[in-house]
């Protein structure tokens, strides 16, 4: 099992965890809470109580909840592929605190 931090959740898998958009450029995004079920390099999909969204990565900030934990990140430490955040993601890992 990943061992999610402030510093690693920019590099760790997002599939599965729980997420609120806590603000975005598109207004009708902010609130929305969910699981992430799939990611592509520039969108989360969040299955919700109402259905499935899509939610843009790079004008978003968001929460995600891991346990009794949270960690908010901004989209744009977020905006590759999956495969790719590991090497892509290392510039926002170095900034990131514990």
């Amino acid at each position: 099992m990943p061992s999610y931090n402030n510093k690693t959740i920019v590099l760790h898998e997002l599939r599965g965890l729980l997420v609120d958009v806590v603000r975005s450029n598109d207004q009708s995004q902010i609130g929305i809470h969910g699981t992430v079920i799939d990611e592509t390099k520039n969108t989360l999909l969040v299955d919700t109580p109402s259905g499935v969204k899509r939610v843009a990565k790079d004008i978003s900030v968001f929460r995600f909840h891991y346990g009794t934990r949270s960690f908010v990140v901004d989209g744009k430490e977020i905006n590759f592929r999956s495969y790719e955040r590991i090497e892509k993601s290392m510039k926002f890992y170095k900034k990131r605190k514990l």
